[in-house]
């Protein structure tokens, strides 16, 4: 079997700040952005790199999800425990300073973990956890 990962989804809470975050902060090109207002679907992906994106949704967009559910992934993202990611660069420390010249929050300074990753976290513009792994 091959199988490959070809686009995860992240919500957002403003389409504009999240756009902004991942292009001009991270550095990512825009492959699609459909709809209008806060009803839009953007498609990033790490520059040069199509084959792999991220879908930037308007939160609980799926038409099955209750209202309860809607209240709930709401309260979620306001605390930062809905949506996560998790990037890799071979210069962490390069990369930890632009995101952060970037006025992002930041979670995590670099740091090598126990288990032998160094990694810094921050977060997007709606809450969404963003891990970046240093890779050789």
């Amino acid at each position: 079997m091959d199988i490959t990962i070809r686009t995860t989804a992240l919500p957002y809470e403003d389409p504009d700040a999240s756009l902004a975050f991942y292009r001009d902060v991270l550095g990512f090109e825009v492959l699609s952005d459909v709809g209008q207002g806060e009803a839009r679907w953007i498609t990033v992906c790490p520059a040069g790199r199509p084959e792999t994106s991220i879908l930037l949704t308007p939160p609980a967009s799926d038409p099955c999800v209750t209202e309860d559910e809607r209240r709930v992934i709401t309260e979620m993202m306001a605390k930062g425990t809905y949506g996560w990611i998790l990037l890799a660069t071979p210069d962490l420390s390069a990369t930890f300073e632009k995101v952060q010249a970037g006025d992002s929050e930041v979670v995590q300074e670099p740091v090598e973990q126990p288990y032998g990753i160094r990694d810094c976290a921050f977060r997007d513009p709606a809450g969404n956890l963003v891990r970046i792994q240093e890779v050789p």
